[in-house]
């Protein structure tokens, strides 16, 4: 295959795809090898959007991600799930005292 035809399979993917895929991979338990070929992506593409995920961190710690709201709640289940990164869960029922999950996420995010 010449190389122009290698660059012409190549995906071109967005910021929004890359960040995508980087939380898929960091919530998941597979490695970066397996994870790589089930999404036909190279391990050294991987490498940079992990890269550059951690610098954007680094840099803009208080940054709004975005969020996707799951369907399939459970019947009478009312409350909020927050996945942050690394996977971490934190879950609330109604009522909760918004105060304590504010210090809660503080006290996670920097981990």
């Amino acid at each position: 295959m010449s190389e122009e035809q290698t660059r012409s399979r190549r995906r071109h993917r967005s910021r929004a795809e890359a960040a995508q895929l980087v939380a898929e991979y960091e919530a998941g338990e597979i490695n970066r090898v397996e994870f790589c070929q089930k999404h036909g992506l190279g391990l050294s593409t991987l490498a940079r959007y992990l890269r550059r995920q951690q610098e954007q961190r680094e840099s803009d710690p208080g940054r709004w991600v975005a969020v996707e709201l799951a369907g399939g709640r459970p019947a009478g289940a009312s409350g909020l799930a927050v996945v942050l990164a690394g996977g971490r869960r934190i879950e609330v029922g109604r009522g909760f005292d918004a105060k304590t999950l504010a210090q809660l996420v503080h006290l996670l995010e920097p981990a």
